[in-house]
């Protein structure tokens, strides 16, 4: 089964665009080394925070992308568009 890494925070609703832009252009540069992220899923939820769930089809892929952040000049560009946030990663255990 694959594994995730999932994040929650909040993106003020003026900067929203300019933050999907971002993320979008660090979905692709991560992609670029690291062809196991087969899919990136962001949420809005009732709450006005945002899941952003990035799946991986192994672990040790995760892990080699995580080692690689520092490098992925994107990453903080992108994530300082965001407050109050959190990471977490997981394994999936049942997908139908």
């Amino acid at each position: 089964m694959s594994v995730v890494r999932s994040h929650r925070y909040l993106v003020a609703d003026a900067g929203l665009e300019e933050f999907l832009a971002r993320r979008s252009s660090l979905i692709a540069t991560v992609r670029e080394g690291h062809p196991g992220l087969s899919r990136a899923v962001l949420i809005r939820l009732e709450d006005g925070t945002y899941t952003d769930t990035w799946y991986w089809e192994s672990p040790g892929q995760l892990d080699a992308a995580l080692a690689a952040l520092p490098t992925f000049p994107e990453a903080p560009l992108t994530m300082a568009l965001t407050r109050d946030g959190t990471a977490l990663n997981g394994r999936v255990v049942d997908e139908r």
